[in-house]
């Protein structure tokens, strides 16, 4: 929870690192948490974030890329984990006023759409 000091939203720093709500881990690493989000927007909802305090994905704040090297990875790992059990998996972070939480964090989630409904939306292409 170092680095960058603000005034606005955290709800990183200031409810899930420092246990004011209850968080249900999925993986850890040193300097990186992924957990089931506290207000999940879909059937599989996971937080990805670094354990200090990075204001974004463009603004790395007092800390270097190295860090973002590591949650990325983690992202990477919590994608892969969802993608292989559900066949699909959506990754998100946001940025601006996108960004309701001002910690750099990443949406790791599955949205519950059937195959079908997944290529009546995006067809059988990238």
């Amino acid at each position: 929870m170092t680095g960058t000091a603000s005034a606005v939203s955290d709800f990183y720093c200031h409810q899930a690192l420092v246990g004011t709500v209850p968080i249900d881990k999925v993986a850890e690493t040193d300097r990186v948490l992924a957990f089931h989000h506290t207000n999940p927007a879909y059937p599989v909802h996971i937080v990805v974030m670094p354990k200090e305090h990075v204001p974004s994905l463009t603004d790395l704040g007092d800390t270097g890329e190295d860090l973002l090297h590591e949650v990325v990875a983690v992202v990477r790992e919590v994608a892969a984990g969802v993608e292989k059990e559900h066949g699909s998996c959506s990754v998100t972070t946001n940025l601006g006023l996108y960004q309701e939480s001002k910690h750099q964090h990443w949406h790791v989630t599955y949205r519950g759409e059937s195959e079908a409904e997944i290529r009546g939306m995006y067809g059988n292409h990238d």
